[in-house]
């Protein structure tokens, strides 16, 4: 099979010397402008590649370049930001398969990337990954090869690594060699001379020695494909068959509804909302970067002689258990089958191809399904999205190469179709579901999916409950604003510096707003510790640093605890330390809760046992942070405390109903963080300038090397007094009875960009490094506004300040996913 994949040169001379290289490297979330197969096409000095579309297989080139016999094997590339468990098995045996293609071995190894890509430590887990792919002596037969589109020379290199220290390593790790193309000037035959130059410099360094490759793994990778292919043949002779028998119903006289009700479930950023788009051939459901579907959606079409409804629902991540999927998500998900009664005649479970059918995610697939009756698998077809991931393999080819998708295929009696998103206007990829779906309901006694009507009652008055509780908390905030600022008007504090402490689970978005807050990449991103590493391995608290004009910011973050354990006992130490790692202590307590997800019971003892040491007054420091913020989109962030349950309405409570969202993926946006910092002066502003000092339950001071040296307040008994005035006097406002009003108008959170590459196909992802102009700017407003707001001025509380946020619209551009 190697053999087939060589493209011989004419008329090349044997006598030649020879190099053989091998590009590799990742896809970046804009498509795949690293352009590696670009690059094999300029060291061949042919159009040798398909450069239209990804490259699914590895693949050799043969030419005579410059005197030399030059064998160049492109090959598939993986997400920069996954794992190698999320790359796809085909593409993981194709990468393996690609030193077999150019034997003896490969002299080299060119690791392809943008000169503009933001190379983050998470890209440097996955590159360390999916080098394990290949011999460990790989590095030293690597250069980093730089490709731009403009002229871009050494000395522009030179200084883009200096900024990039994750750049640096991987340098060091090959040699430090690297070269640099301008893919736009292919007619500059220089650049590639100068690169073979250093490819023999690089052989010669080694000895003359090229990559080993192992005969025998060669030939038991070339065995595995054939398998493949040979299982996915019979796989594909039994679907036709089983569609010729149930098309034989349909000829021999059962006629199909010519209305079809159609729900589209699956997770995250699987383009659902680009697939209804595509079935009803028209904008018919939102789709951006971000998460877009909230709550289930309906529309219609036609199509030939058939209507159509379609419905949306929101999804979910494709790692997450239901018990990490939160309650309003999973009645939304329910609920989908209810907006086309009595029932859908097909529940299109949408899974995309550009991400390997893992464990985690058969795991999210079979729990979530199970959120219906398990009938449901009657009446499914798996629709399978990013169809241009395929290239030149087939459906069938990646179904046999995985065995959670074999598991699928067995659960919904092998019926699945694919969709390419991009080909919008290919009426034929849509006809052709339609006909399968016709099949598969021509094949059932039931009709269609029938729907509980009880049920459906239920989750309506559950939402009419929701609703109405959330307008009570957004009322609560709101008074206690108005009651604090009147309270507080006029006061006057002097801050110098700013001191938090960030409490959450593990994979909550600690980190991430540390980095926001900060406005830099400073804290490792919770993205690296879930995907990459050892969740039960001990952490350590982690203090960093930033100054905003004279006042100084310090941010500990604490170790996650793990979802499925207790909490242990060196965490509760971890916690303990870091009061004392922002001495005398911290203004706030920012209790990180991630929207995305569920807060459990589990969140909820947790805390609790966490600040247990710390005594009862600990809470008048405590906020609620919400982060993921994307994940509102345009729902009110106390329509989710509303819809969560008691767990996250009692913490909420419990901290004085202060809670802020932040959205934890773009470092140029101040406005979350100003506003965020608006609230901590508010709760400075309660507690007297007063930071947290630790009591035992008597009131007495613990006995440790970080006890606070605070001046004693000459009138502390009137003061605990007057505290104790206004707290009963917010719990009287919380315990009002609510007033009758009008439903409030929803109103766009603020939203950025999410971590997770684009799966959507018509709409990819554009994350990458901020610009530092930008950075520097947006943090040049949050110093300029915290200098003139907290340094020698009156501070007042206020709606502005307590709540507006959680609904507050940004009206700038953002780098976006879809659903």
């Amino acid at each position: 099979m190697a053999d087939e994949r060589a493209v011989p040169s004419s008329g090349q001379s044997h006598d030649s010397p020879e190099l053989r290289i091998v590009l590799i490297g990742g896809r970046e979330l804009t498509g795949d402008p690293s352009n590696r197969s670009l690059s094999g096409n300029i060291i061949l000095g042919q159009n040798v590649f398909d450069t239209s579309r990804r490259s699914a297989q590895s693949v050799a080139g043969q030419q005579e370049v410059h005197g030399r016999r030059v064998t160049v094997v492109d090959t598939p590339g993986w997400w920069w930001h996954y794992p190698l468990e999320n790359t796809p098995k085909l593409d993981q045996i194709e990468i393996q398969n690609s030193v077999h293609l150019c034997p003896p071995g490969p002299h080299a190894f060119l690791l392809v990337i943008h000169h503009s890509f933001f190379l983050p430590q998470i890209l440097i887990s996955s590159l360390k990954e999916h080098l394990k792919l290949f011999h460990k002596d790989v590095l030293n037969h690597t250069i980093v090869l730089f490709t731009a589109e403009d002229p871009w020379n050494e000395k522009n290199v030179e200084t883009t690594i200096s900024e990039w220290s994750e750049m640096q390593w991987i340098l060091e790790q090959c040699g430090n060699r690297k070269h640099v193309f301008c893919v736009s000037n292919r007619e500059d035959s220089s650049q590639v001379e100068e690169l073979f130059e250093k490819i023999e410099a690089m052989v010669a360094a080694n000895g003359g020695r090229h990559y080993p490759i192992d005969r025998a793994h060669g030939n038991a990778l070339r065995e595995e494909m054939k398998a493949i292919s040979d299982r996915a043949s019979k796989r594909f002779d039994e679907v036709q068959t089983q569609r010729r028998k149930l098309r034989a119903l349909i000829e021999g006289g059962k006629t199909p509804p010519a209305h079809l009700r159609l729900v589209m479930v699956g997770a995250q950023w699987s383009a659902k909302s680009s697939a209804g788009n595509t079935i009803l051939r028209k904008k018919a459901f939102a789709v951006h970067h971000r998460r877009t579907t909230m709550s289930c959606e309906i529309n219609h079409g036609i199509l030939g002689e058939r209507t159509l409804a379609v419905v949306d629902s929101p999804g979910w991540f494709y790692n997450h258990t239901l018990q990490d999927t939160s309650e309003t998500d999973k009645h939304e998900i329910e609920n989908s089958v209810y907006m086309c009664t009595p029932g859908p005649h097909a529940v299109l479970l949408v899974v995309g191809l550009a991400a390997a059918f893992n464990t985690s995610y058969h795991r999210a697939v079979q729990e979530h399904m199970s959120l219906f009756r398990d009938d449901v698998w009657k009446h499914t077809i798996v629709l399978f999205t990013r169809g241009d991931w395929l290239g030149v393999k087939t459906v069938e080819e990646r179904i046999e190469s995985e065995e959670g998708l074999q598991w699928l295929m067995k659960k919904c009696g092998n019926r699945y179709h694919v969709l390419d998103n991009m080909k919008h206007n290919d009426e034929m990829q849509v006809q052709d579901l339609l006909e399968k779906i016709e099949e598969m309901w021509a094949g059932n006694e039931d009709p269609h999916y029938k729907v509980d009507p009880d049920r459906e009652a239920q989750l309506e008055a559950r939402k009419e409950a929701e609703g109405k509780l959330a307008r009570r908390i957004r009322k609560t905030t709101e008074r206690q604003s108005r009651i604090l600022g009147k309270l507080f008007e006029g006061e006057r504090l002097t801050i110098t510096d700013l001191r938090i402490v960030l409490l959450g689970r593990q994979e909550s978005g600690k980190s991430m707003a540390g980095n926001n807050i900060l406005f830099e990449e400073i804290f490792e991103r919770d993205w690296v510790k879930k995907e990459f590493q050892d969740q039960r391995r001990k952490e350590k608290c982690v203090k960093h640093e930033g100054n905003f004009g004279r006042i100084n910011v310090a941010v500990v973050e604490t170790p996650g605890w793990p979802a499925d354990t207790t909490v242990p006992v060196w965490l509760k130490e971890e916690v303990l330390h870091s009061v004392s790692m922002c001495a005398p202590g911290p203004h706030v307590f920012l209790l990180v809760v991630p929207i995305s997800k569920a807060f459990t019971e589990e969140d909820h003892k947790a805390l609790v046992e966490l600040l247990m040491p710390f005594g009862e007054r600990v809470w008048r420091h405590c906020m609620v942070l919400f982060t993921w913020g994307d994940w509102l989109n345009d729902r009110l962030i106390e329509e989710h405390i509303a819809g969560e349950g008691k767990s996250l309405q009692w913490l909420v409570e419990k901290c004085g109903y202060r809670y802020h969202v932040l959205n934890c993926h773009g470092l140029g946006y101040p406005f979350h963080v100003k506003q965020l910092f608006q609230k901590i002066i508010d709760l400075i502003t309660l507690n007297k300038e007063q930071c947290f000092s630790a009591e035992s339950k008597q009131g007495k001071k613990h006995k440790l090397p970080w006890r606070s040296r605070q001046s004693v307040l000459t009138e502390e008994e009137w003061n605990r007094r007057e505290q104790e005035l206004i707290d009963r006097m917010l719990r009287a406002v919380a315990n009002e009875p609510e007033e009758p009003t009008q439903p409030f108008v929803k109103r766009g959170a603020s939203l950025d960009g999410v971590f997770i590459p684009s799966m959507s196909e018509d709409a990819p992802s554009e994350f990458g490094k901020l610009s530092d102009l930008w950075r520097e700017a947006s943090r040049a407003k949050v110093s300029e506004w915290l200098k003139t707001r907290a340094a020698n001025s009156d501070i007042t509380s206020g709606i502005g300040s307590m709540s507006a946020s959680a609904s507050h619209v940004d009206e700038s551009p953002l780098p976006d996913e879809n659903d």
